[in-house]
């Protein structure tokens, strides 16, 4: 695990300079830093560099930059390969002179070229240079585990683990991407390809970029999209021969997990997925496996005391610690210097704390990140499938609405409820359930006009480049006909694996446990068992109502059932009272028209009566209580992000 940064550039970046962006990343990599310039074709010049932190084969063996024995390729990598072994004896012929995966990589490129991709499974982010092609490629695997991030500045490339890098880059300019900051108050988060930076970009998941003298060709190798076709045509119908064979690749993805030079334990919340990765990793283990877990003194969300019963049962060596509201709030503050773009999931403050909790005993940690969005867990599931059996009752209830009343229509009379459904008629958003008055609130932030999103296909939407276009990016994703897919919770399911999974839950996990030099690791998203999982019947996992319902079978092969069956809950941060609260005068400072027109980035007017309203539960105005904390707590973690990096 690691950060890595450099450059393919005609431009003159030194040594040192390279070296200074490199050490923005200081807590990515810890144990060891490398930084090297080579002079490539056509008067450009690569800069490769990386912060190192020690997970297998600890001696200076495996330093980076590392070459290859022939002197043909150089290579910076983020992240484990944990197939690593089995390409090792694949691949015997090769000269190793370390143990680690990063000289795996190395040999798999010169056996099989730029292919090698379709060979290694694991977390990564790769920059290689091939000095006989003259070729740079940046890589990220399948699903986005890893961060890569990369300025086009005219036809040189700067790429970075983080943002930070990018930024003490010599001539970077920093010019927010505005027409994106509307769907960033909507989820709270920025999605690939774009970033909060105009000519700055995320490189998606599962895709390479490939330089060559100045030319820039960009593929995606592995697409939810294309896989979930592939595999669904090949259907596991026998349900105990899925489970099995389900169960079967979660223990060897575990088991890869848990190759480590330094001492592992895993995130242990209680619920099902951490349970299942926990129990599995016990099986596996000789000797008692180290959990973690965070507790809270609120009866109804406090899952601690389940993991502590889990942990019990299984016989691990477990550590709680129970957090006040205090603590969780002091985090606040470091936000940005962590998530180095503004990114306001309120749950990233207790996962820094499970993480600095866990780092006192171990340096790498296994996660059940991946089992809602595979396995169908979320609560939204249940109301994607109720919105698709009212489909039909929801248009009649459209054309009804329009029938006039004095002082407006039928419409305006209805439920919330039957107006969500009601104007769910875009074929292209049909999942995403959303209140139309919070879109025209997140819209109305930038351009001070109550409006809705514009008509956008899915070929526009990937193609757009907002800043020349001027186009707003639509808070909404018009590309579900893209999945080819009937049932809504499927598609939902695989929308989220394209978005909020990346972009949301794995961004909050790596900085997270980045922030304490920590490594993350998520079996769940073992390249085997995503793609089984597009195997599986529906209805094994959404079986009457019952959520991960196979992952659930599973996990009763372990532990009791008794011990697992509850609501699910999670741990929310008191956003709207900290936000009235202790956050009020700082809120209100963002919130000023005078702060607000010297930013020069949102509707002053339209932005500050907002706030105000929120604030004071105003009568009348755009925003009369706690619904809109999301956004309030988004424009804040952005103001808060904008007051680090840009004042």
């Amino acid at each position: 695990m690691c950060g890595i940064c450099g450059y393919i550039s005609r431009k003159t970046i030194t040594e040192e300079e390279l070296r200074i962006m490199n050490d923005t990343m200081y807590h990515r990599g810890p144990n060891d830093s490398g930084v090297a310039i080579y002079e490539g074709a056509d008067g450009y010049s690569i800069g490769l560099a990386q912060r190192r932190l020690s997970i297998l084969d600890l001696s200076p063996l495996g330093h980076q930059p590392m070459h290859s024995a022939n002197g043909r390729i150089t290579i910076v990598f983020n992240g484990e390969i944990y197939n690593f072994l089995e390409l090792k004896e694949e691949l015997k012929d090769y000269p190793y002179k370390s143990t680690c995966d990063t000289e795996v990589i190395i040999a798999a490129y010169l056996r099989w070229g730029i292919n090698m991709v379709d060979h290694i499974h694991g977390m990564f982010a790769i920059a290689l240079y091939d000095r006989e092609t003259e070729d740079v490629y940046l890589i990220r695997d399948r699903i986005g585990k890893k961060p890569l991030f990369y300025w086009l500045d005219g036809d040189n490339i700067i790429f970075a683990s983080e943002l930070k890098p990018i930024m003490k880059c010599p001539g970077f300019r920093g010019r927010i991407r505005k027409q994106i900051i509307p769907r960033y108050l909507f989820q709270q988060y920025i999605t690939a390809p774009d970033t909060v930076f105009e000519d700055v970009y995320k490189l998606e998941p599962g895709t390479i970029l490939k330089f060559r003298n100045g030319n820039i060709k960009k593929w995606k190798y592995w697409d939810i999209k294309e896989v979930y076709k592939r595999e669904s045509q090949n259907p596991v119908t026998d349900y105990e021969e899925a489970k099995e064979g389900l169960k079967q690749r979660l223990r060897h993805s575990v088991a890869g997990r848990m190759i480590a030079d330094v001492p592992l334990g895993t995130f242990l919340s209680g619920g099902y997925d951490s349970s299942l990765v926990t129990a599995i990793a016990q099986e596996l283990s000789d000797k008692p496996v180290k959990t973690f877990c965070i507790g809270f003194d609120v009866p109804e969300y406090n899952e601690a005391r389940y993991a502590k019963e889990v942990a019990k049962h299984l016989g691990t060596e477990h550590t709680e610690l129970y957090i006040s509201e205090k603590e969780m709030f002091d985090l606040v503050s470091s936000i940005p210097q962590y998530y180095d773009e503004p990114f306001a999931d309120n749950s990233e403050i207790p996962s820094m704390l499970v993480s600095k909790l866990a780092r006192k005993d171990v340096t790498v940690a296994l996660s059940g990140d991946g089992g809602d969005e595979f396995f169908c867990g979320y609560n939204i599931y249940d109301n994607v499938r109720q919105a698709q059996l009212l489909d039909i009752p929801g248009a009649i209830a459209h054309g009804l609405g329009q029938i006039p009343l004095s002082g407006g229509k039928l419409f305006d009379k209805y439920p919330f409820r039957v107006k969500v459904v009601a104007n769910n008629r875009d074929p292209e958003t049909k999942t995403q359930l959303v209140s139309e008055s919070y879109v025209r609130a997140a819209n109305a932030f930038l351009s001070g006009e109550e409006r809705l999103d514009h008509k956008m296909t899915a070929e526009e939407y990937f193609a757009t480049d907002y800043k020349n276009s001027g186009n707003i990016a639509p808070v909404l994703y018009p590309i579900e006909s893209s999945y080819d897919v009937n049932d809504f919770q499927i598609r939902r399911m695989l929308l989220d694996m394209d978005t909020y999974l990346p972009e949301d839950i794995l961004v909050k996990m790596d900085r997270a446990s980045m922030k304490y030099s920590m490594e993350a690791r998520c079996p769940i998203m073992d390249t085997d068992v995503m793609e089984y999982s597009f195997r599986l019947p529906h209805k094994f996992k959404y079986y009457k109502g019952d959520k991960k319902h196979i992952l659930k079978d599973i996990a009763y092969d372990y532990i009791p059932k008794e011990l697992l069956d509850r609501p699910k809950t999670g741990f929310g941060v008191p956003m709207d009272q900290w936000l009235r609260g202790p956050l009020r005068e700082q809120l209100m400072e963002y919130s000023s028209t005078a702060f607000l027109k010297k930013q020069d980035i949102f509707d002053a007017a339209y932005v500050s009566k907002f706030i105000n309203d929120y604030i004071v539960k105003g009568d009348g105005g755009p925003a009369t209580g706690a619904n809109y904390s999301k956004i309030a707590w988004s424009f804040y973690i952005f103001q808060q992000w904008y007051n680090y990096y840009c004042c």
